[in-house]
């Protein structure tokens, strides 16, 4: 499979809400199953409890710039209403936030996609916003 890379993050790229799980890999192998809050093109915000974020993030601190923490993200998109495809991307946690006692939210930035995994996101976030705009 060919390699694309994810455009460069713009903190401007518009965000749309969605209800789906992502499967996180770390560099070691192992991996976890998180909420997906919202998906734009450069990236994915996901939910998790505190025990998900101990073995994502060490010491439980948000990354600083240029020391993120690698990752692989396999979420699933729809391309047609009844056939899901699953995009599978390498990113970086670049941002972690405390929202109550056990509830965290944790942004990856897309690196780069296997396969046509960038037209794939691009293609079904552009329907969310064309939706969310009717």
């Amino acid at each position: 499979m060919k390699n694309v890379v994810a455009k460069p993050n713009l903190r401007n790229q518009q965000r749309v809400d969605v209800a789906t799980e992502v499967t996180v890999e770390k560099t070691d192998g192992s991996s976890l199953v998180c909420s997906v809050s919202n998906i734009s093109r450069t990236g994915l915000m996901i939910a998790c409890g505190q025990d998900e974020v101990r073995e994502l993030i060490p010491n439980q601190q948000t990354p600083a710039p240029g020391a993120w923490i690698d990752v692989k993200a396999s979420f699933s998109v729809p391309v047609v209403a009844a056939q899901p495809v699953i995009v599978v991307t390498h990113g970086h946690i670049v941002h972690m936030r405390r929202i109550s006692r056990d509830e965290f939210q944790i942004g990856i930035q897309f690196a780069d996609f296997e396969g046509n995994g960038f037209d794939y996101v691009d293609n079904y976030v552009s329907k969310l916003l064309a939706a969310e705009a009717n």
